[in-house]
């Protein structure tokens, strides 16, 4: 009967390859991760304030006027129609149609290259206010201004147009 050296066993053992794997397994995650740090560097397409700490320091004024809008009970709906059109649904406390209010608004993207689209409204029937302009597909945030009374309310509303 022929016994197996230790060489013998080592040679046929499929954990001499361990090392040489384990080299390859962290070389392939070096490599993923040095890939996701350039596309995150040269793709970020937003730019960071830099008022963030004043920002921080005002807080309570933000808030305080976050509260005076909340006050004020306004609602404010947007949607898209099939004509790719921006919709505005403005009420009061009681849900009733606001009337007489100055309404200016802006469409922008929320990713991806700066595309900003001013938007004006007219009166539609049913008490609702729709955009004169047409927007491509896709999101957008509109943000929105709404004045009445002396009393203003600022909103952002995300819309989705198919």
């Amino acid at each position: 009967m022929a016994r197996h050296t230790m060489a013998q066993a080592r040679e046929r053992s499929s954990w001499r390859w361990f090392p040489h794997w384990l080299a390859l397994a962290m070389a392939a995650v070096f490599a993923v991760n040095a890939y996701m740090v350039y596309a995150a560097v040269t793709s970020f397409p937003g730019a960071a304030g830099t008022d963030g700490f004043d920002l921080s320091n005002d807080y309570r004024k933000i808030l305080a006027a976050e509260q005076k809008q909340a006050a004020l009970g306004w609602h404010v709906e947007a949607a898209a129609d099939s004509e790719h059109r921006a919709h505005l649904r403005l009420t009061d406390k009681a849900g009733a149609p606001l009337a007489g209010a100055a309404v200016t608004a802006q469409a922008e993207r929320p990713v991806g290259p700066p595309d900003r689209t001013a938007l004006a409204f007219h009166a539609a029937p049913g008490g609702d206010l729709v955009a004169d302009t047409t927007l491509f597909s896709g999101q957008w945030d509109v943000l929105i201004t709404v004045q009445s009374d002396g009393r203003t309310l600022t909103a952002t509303r995300r819309l989705l147009v198919r």
